[in-house]
């Protein structure tokens, strides 16, 4: 039983020994990588511009398909239904610049949101200015 006991604090201090001297306030944290190091020049490696995607000008693919909506790497482009297929509301949506605050109804939700928002973007345009 003595045996026990004195190797049962001997492992503790070994295994305490191993994390490294501690001071009583110190936490352990994570430090972050360390950026790698180009050897050479950086000036002269030269970065090669973004190349953005490829753009259709056919207008019969323009009329026919749905460009850019296809989610897989290869196949082909979705294929547009005729207008009785999709439903009315689509066609209603209004695609224009958003509606002016006086061109709203003051009793529509609408007014109100947009209201709050030119309100808010007032505050912080002016609170940017303020010296403390």
């Amino acid at each position: 039983m003595a045996g026990r006991g004195t190797l049962g604090v001997l492992g503790v201090v070994i295994r305490s020994s191993l994390r490294g001297p501690r001071t009583p306030c110190q936490l352990p944290t994570r430090g972050y990588a360390k950026k790698p190091v180009m050897k050479g020049k950086s000036k002269s490696v030269t970065k090669e511009p973004l190349k953005g995607p490829d753009v259709c000008k056919d207008p019969v693919l323009l009329t026919t398909h749905a460009m850019g909506i296809n989610i897989y790497k290869e196949g082909q482009e979705v294929v547009l239904k005729e207008d009785s297929a999709y439903p009315e509301w689509l066609f209603k949506m209004d695609l224009g610049p958003p509606k002016k605050l006086e061109e709203l109804d003051p009793e529509s939700r609408q007014y109100w949101r947009t209201l709050r928002k030119l309100s808010i973007w007032q505050h912080n345009k002016l609170s940017k200015k303020k010296k403390l």
